[in-house]
């Protein structure tokens, strides 16, 4: 429903109003007014012009001089002999200047009723299509259509160079029933720079807004939306997407390689590469390295690099720090045709408080809470969404859609849930509101997230959700219609945060701490869990992954690669952040390349080594990740030599796929003739040892091949006599068919 109503000529209080940048329905006002047997006139502000006529813009005919009724620049007057509406131009002229231009003000409204109706369910999924700034042709002329919810607004404008930023200018008509403005402007393309000037509900002036569905903006430090549209992008990667699920489902080896676009390589100058440069770049390394994913951290716009793109403003535009829309678009196809999924970090627990973003968009409380107990984070002095709101929901759910919809990424990893989850998150006694039954679950932010995964798998087949969520909220990734919440896998930070532990002590004490390489296993069914060793890991004082190692410089090298034999080895998708890959030895800084100069140590290529056969390993034997969310996957084989910081497990995959003995010496010492039970007889081999002289390590080992020996041992019918190099991982699978 909109507000316009037909008015023959224009009264003084509107056109004050109007010049005065006040009038909160300006199509009541500005452009052809009467018709229907009644007289035609056309009102006009234009404080450019001197002189303003219309033209017929059918014949080309003049048909009307209008008067200035306003020295500011309002001109009105009547078109005689007609009474009917007509398609017309602006003939205007300043000094020796003269130009035509379209008159935003007779062009029809942009939403449907459809759009309305959705919008007010909070159930527009594709409301990327509708809202934002959209290149359009309406009417046979070019132009460009603006729509942005601010229900609570009193006014609200386009305003860019195109009109030296005058919010006069180009108010824009309120759709009353949703809170929806909205303008077709004539004339203007793609790449024109913009912003909302919003006059709240009292008459405030609000600082200049950036779109909040902007498909591009200015690169940082500016805030300007850029009129781009919807990318435009010919993708080649439909044989990626049929067969991409079976490539992320649970059975599916994932080796995930968590990155951040601005700082993993730079280009000669020092400067950041394009998206284009850095996918030829990452593709081949990527598979030369054999991951199978790689994971963005948030490549949505976002004003403070600092932030690492976790506090974002542009929830539907990839940053501009590295090129356009279509340069993201082609970044992932090039990653598709190289056989890599593409992951992103999705931010929608919180948003910052910069003044052209969504905070108090519309003068009010739009986007988050009033009330700060439920609407600001202290720990990242952040705001809250209201999830609670139909149109704030609807507005998340439609960029998650957004995403890989249009930019066809293969799964989003959902930020900081659990501070989603829980009201009294970060929290003191006092400093949280309860839920409606008393509780510290939010329930308005648990049905988003139902909601956002079902839309998600329901309208992007194959694709994936994955929670960064730190507690024991129950179910995480378990479907919806068991209780769950949803999402297909969940990052285990528990195992983690004991892992690391163990690994950060001295060998002498790891004796007393066996159970932290052993609890996971309690609980690593409960949910599909992707291994983490992420970028959170290594800043804010943490060091690098190699920095934690204990021991001489050698040793460290052999604790971080046995730790990583480990981690590869054990149920769970693998994610690691880029730098661990080759032992990078500093803390991460965002403002700066990795070390790649490091690879000219033999030790640092050889963790770089090591990391490309444990891919290949994981991947090409299915006994490593075959049964990852399936208890029948893993057995202990013996758990129990804590004062030799020894572990021995199996990993199986389903019937006739060759079992993988995995053997981890956590200590300095060499174990001789450390008798290990095997499921079967026959010859075993090594397939992998992470203290491989190729790998830096001391090459002890066991030759390649070990013939088993009819002991039984560890309740197995047959055994080995292994030697367990020092501070390493050693993985076997026999040679020969069970029989």
């Amino acid at each position: 429903m909109n507000q316009d109503t037909a008015r023959p000529s224009a009264y003084p209080g509107d056109v004050e109003a109007i010049v005065r940048g006040r009038h909160g329905n300006p199509f009541a006002t500005l452009g052809m007014q009467g018709g229907d047997g009644e007289p035609l006139a056309v009102n006009v502000f234009a404080p450019q012009a001197g002189q303003v006529e219309v033209v017929d813009s059918a014949t080309g005919e003049k048909v009307a001089e209008l008067e200035r009724i306003h020295p500011e620049g309002f001109f009105s007057g009547f078109v005689t002999d007609r009474n009917e509406r007509f398609a017309y131009r602006l003939a205007m002229s300043a000094g020796e200047f003269a130009w035509e231009a379209e008159d935003p003000y007779r062009f029809p409204p942009i939403l449907g009723e459809m759009d309305e109706y959705l919008l007010g369910e909070g159930r527009h999924f594709r409301l990327y299509e509708r809202l934002g700034a959209h290149p359009t042709v309406l009417e046979g002329i070019d132009g460009v259509a603006f729509a942005v919810w601010a229900p609570n607004a009193s006014r609200v404008s386009v305003v860019g160079e195109f009109n030296a930023w005058d919010g006069r200018r180009h108010p824009m008509r309120k759709r009353i029933g949703v809170g929806i403005w909205e303008l077709f402007i004539p004339g203007l393309e793609k790449g024109t720079v913009y912003k909302y000037e919003i006059i709240g509900a009292h008459g405030e002036r609000l600082p200049l807004k950036a779109d909040p569905l902007s498909f591009y903006q200015e690169h940082p430090p500016a805030t300007a939306s850029v009129v781009h549209g919807l990318p435009e992008h010919d993708w080649q990667d439909s044989e990626w997407m049929r067969n991409r699920a079976r490539r992320q489902d649970l059975s599916a080896p994932m080796s995930i390689y968590e990155m951040h676009l601005g700082s993993w390589r730079t280009g000669g100058d020092g400067e950041a590469l394009d998206y284009d440069a850095i996918a030829d770049q990452l593709a081949d390394y990527l598979t030369d390295m054999g991951f199978t994913h790689v994971e963005l951290m948030p490549v949505t716009e976002h004003p403070f690099g600092g932030s690492w793109g976790y506090q974002p403003v542009g929830l539907f535009a990839p940053t501009s720090r590295f090129g356009t829309p279509e340069g993201f678009a082609r970044f992932v196809d090039r990653l598709h045709a190289a056989g890599i999924g593409v992951l992103m970090d999705w931010v929608p627990a919180h948003f910052p408080s910069d003044a052209h973003g969504l905070v108090r968009f519309d003068g009010t409380a739009l986007y988050e809470h009033e009330d700060p107990r439920l609407g600001f984070h202290r720990d990242w002095n952040t705001l809250i969404y209201n999830f609670g709101r139909n149109e704030v929901a609807n507005f998340l759910e439609a960029s998650a859609l957004f995403w890989l919809d249009r930019y066809h990424i293969d799964g989003l990893r959902v930020d900081a849930v659990a501070s989603m989850l829980y009201l009294d998150y970060s929290r003191e006694a006092g400093e949280w509101i309860p839920n409606k039954f008393g509780g510290n679950e939010n329930l308005e932010a648990i049905a988003f997230l139902k909601e956002t995964n079902t839309r998600a798998y329901e309208l992007n087949p194959g694709s994936q959700t994955i929670a960064e969520e730190s507690t024991a909220f129950p179910k995480v990734s378990r479907p919806i219609y068991d209780g769950g919440l949803g999402f297909g896998y969940k990052w285990n930070m528990g195992w983690m945060h004991d892992t690391l532990h163990y690994m950060q002590l001295d060998p002498i004490y790891r004796r007393h701490h066996q159970g932290e390489m052993t609890f996971g296993l309690h609980y690593a069914y409960t949910e599909n869990f992707v291994l983490p060793l992420s970028h959170d890991e290594v800043v804010y004082g943490k060091g690098s992954l190699l920095g934690k190692m204990p021991g001489d410089r050698w040793q460290k090298f052999a604790n971080l690669r046995a730790y990583l034999a480990f981690m590869w080895t054990h149920p769970g998708k693998k994610l690691l952040f880029m730098g661990g890959e080759f032992g990078q030895e500093r803390e991460w800084n965002h403002d700066q390349s990795l070390d790649w100069h490091l690879l000219e140590n033999p030790m640092h290529k050889g963790v770089q080594s090591l990391v490309r056969d444990l891919n290949h390993t994981y991947r090409n034997h299915p006994a490593l990740h075959q049964l990852d969310a399936d208890p029948e996957g893993f057995e202990w084989i013996d758990a129990s030599d804590a004062e030799g910081s020894v572990f021995i497990y199996l990993r199986k995959g389903r019937d006739g796929v060759p079992p993988v003995v995995i053997a981890c010496n956590m200590t300095p010492a060499v174990r001789s003739d450390y008798r290990v039970g095997v499921p079967q007889g026959g010859s075993w081999g090594e397939i992998l040892n992470s203290d491989s002289e190729v790998y830096g390590g001391s090459n002890v080992g066991n030759g390649g091949h070990i013939n088993a020996e009819d002991v039984s041992w560890h309740g197995r019918p047959a055994s080995l006599r292994l030697t367990l190099p020092p501070l390493a991982a050693i993985l076997l699978t026999p040679n020969d068919p069970p029989a």
